[in-house]
């Protein structure tokens, strides 16, 4: 079986993708920035092997596909908002589904389809597309297989100091709807899964990294210094940091979503 990829090569990938031919991927700036996946690519590892058939729920960029693809994971993107993917993705086995707006929540997916899926960045916003956080956990419980994994990343803490400060910039991304580890529990136990882990990380920004560090931004140092560095002060400042990841679990008897 040929060797795949380190995570921090394929970060590296996405950075240098980024700057080269691929200006949509705006989270991959520089590999400072690029390297707020990497604790993503661990849990997900962690929980889901090798060969698996995964969901990228909500792909937009393609960046996590991207990922999906280069570990070795038989992907499929699901989004509103198609992209490019035959252009850089290098993947012939790569299946992209688009969505379709006027059924925000319903999945064109049978029942059981898929050993795992993945929200990194889109749970907290199907509000705004007309959907509901219930709705579509639920939905994603059911294309689950028994015993298949749920991985949300980046979902957004409710006391998220940059988010505050970034609502009170006109015109600033800030998120409409932010989560405490209770709202998480609640979600989950209604979708009829159960909760493997839950952490809340990021107190400092990523996204702007290139204008903090200058062309200190793209160096494997750098990097690897930013994120040891967002972990301990994150450890101390957990209250206010930006997101939370959850991971949970189909339980193996298939239960059905909790209704109140």
């Amino acid at each position: 079986m040929p060797s795949r990829p380190s995570d921090e090569a394929i970060l590296a990938e996405l950075a240098a993708l980024a700057r080269r031919d691929v200006p949509e991927l705006l989270q991959f700036g520089s590999l400072g920035a690029a390297y707020q996946y990497r604790r993503l690519y661990r849990v997900w590892r962690r929980h889901v092997p090798a060969g698996a058939e995964v969901l990228d729920w909500g792909a937009g960029n393609g960046h996590f596909s991207y990922f999906l693809a280069r570990a070795g994971y038989r992907a499929t993107g699901y989004s509103f908002l198609p992209f490019d993917y035959r252009r850089w993705l290098g993947d012939p086995g790569y299946r992209f589904v688009p969505g379709d707006e006027r059924e925000p929540v319903t999945l064109p997916f049978a029942d059981a389809s898929f050993d795992a899926v993945a929200s990194v960045g889109v749970l907290e916003h199907v509000r705004e597309t007309g959907g509901d956080e219930a709705g579509s956990l639920a939905e994603i419980a059911r294309v689950l297989r028994p015993g298949g994994i749920f991985v949300a990343y980046h979902f957004p803490n409710r006391d998220s100091w940059i988010d505050l400060a970034a609502s009170r910039v006109p015109g600033k991304h800030h998120h409409l709807y932010r989560y405490t580890r209770a709202d998480i529990e609640a979600l989950v136990r209604g979708a009829g899964l159960e909760l493997l882990e839950t952490r809340r990380y990021g107190l400092l920004p990523r996204n702007t990294l290139h204008r903090l560090l200058g062309p200190l931004r793209d160096t494997r140092w750098t990097a690897e210094g930013w994120d040891r560095l967002d972990a301990v002060l994150g450890a101390i400042a957990a209250p206010i940091v930006q997101n939370h990841y959850f991971v949970a679990r189909r339980t193996a008897a298939g239960r059905g979503p909790v209704r109140g």
